[in-house]
């Protein structure tokens, strides 16, 4: 018998299409009341729940596209709490009948949601030095890995995003892979604009392999898993104040590895009724190794934005 080959991602693409005579695969039945859990959660991890401050922000949107640069703030606990309120927090919560859900401040297809957080602190004012999971929810920080002592004193503020498939595949069936990819870029949109209103630059840290990027994040680490769905490493971003080198992930690898561990992953949905493996064999099609020297984007710049005229304070619009 043949060996089936491994789909690769343009067969996939291809596969997943809507089409005129016919749907990309997908259930054939959705319970609305038996949702996956729309919140990512580590028990048993120490949580910071995080001051709302982005309400006192009150320069106009038209600012970010003006030429006079933002003013910069100082990378601390309380502008990190507005950096996520504006970008991954929720923004309201909506109730029909019984029914009741929350919306945020990244779009998602179908409000599913399956892009997590995770920030890595290191000589932060106001926060230890550490892995952290954004908890949505809680507008928190659930600390996952404590780091020791090191010599290194350099202020170093990271932001990984992740993707729960399972989240998007328990509606979407096969797509779910590309809404998930839609959705991190959705979260990498939201993040840069909060950056910008706090006068912050963001550099994507190309080099990191998918590997290292999930030991990194410890997204890898099955007994903090069990049977709770996995996550998959999408990427990496550096967030300074002023421009500035890469952090070596060499070195942030070591700190995490010898890092002290706390927190076990819930369970966002008891009954898988339908399998998609071809959502993995996607994923796996697009595992990306370790870049050396650091890939760059292969697209052509896009133009200047227009200004913008509105002068409602973006914080308020956000």
């Amino acid at each position: 018998m043949k060996e089936k080959q491994p789909i690769n991602i343009t067969q996939y693409h291809e596969r997943t299409k809507h089409r005129f005579d016919g749907f990309a695969k997908g259930p054939d039945t959705i319970d609305w009341d038996a949702q996956p859990d729309p919140f990512r959660r580590y028990e048993g991890a120490p949580l910071d729940a995080l001051p709302l401050g982005a309400d006192e922000f009150g320069l106009p949107f038209s600012a970010l596209y003006a030429d006079e640069p933002i003013p910069t703030l100082a990378m601390e606990r309380e502008t990190i709490a507005v950096l996520l309120e504006l970008s991954l927090a929720l923004s309201a919560w909506k109730q029909y009948g019984s029914a009741r859900w929350s919306l945020r401040c990244n779009p998602s297809s179908g409000n599913l949601h399956p892009t997590e957080a995770y920030l890595i602190a290191r000589h932060i004012d106001g926060l230890e030095d550490g892995l952290y999971h954004y908890r949505a929810d809680l507008h928190g920080l659930e600390q996952r890995c404590r780091f020791t002592a090191e010599e290194d004193t350099t202020p170093t503020l990271l932001l990984g995003l992740s993707s729960v498939h399972w989240r998007e595949a328990w509606k979407y069936g096969e797509r779910a892979y590309r809404y998930c990819q839609l959705d991190v870029g959705h979260a990498l949109a939201t993040v840069s604009y909060a950056a910008a209103l706090l006068g912050w630059h963001i550099t994507p840290l190309n080099e990191i392999g998918d590997e290292q990027l999930a030991h990194l994040l410890g997204i890898d680490r099955s007994a903090d898993f069990s049977d709770a769905e996995r996550e998959h490493p999408d990427l990496l971003l550096s967030l300074h104040a002023t421009p500035g080198a890469s952090p070596d992930i060499t070195q942030l690898l070591h700190v995490t590895a010898h890092g002290n561990w706390a927190g076990r992953a819930n369970i966002l949905d008891r009954k898988h009724f339908y399998d998609w493996p071809v959502i993995e064999e996607a994923a796996e099609a697009c595992r990306r190794p370790v870049q050396s020297p650091p890939s760059t984007p292969h697209f052509q710049p896009l133009p200047a934005p227009l200004p913008s005229p509105c002068d409602e304070a973006a914080a308020r619009l956000i």
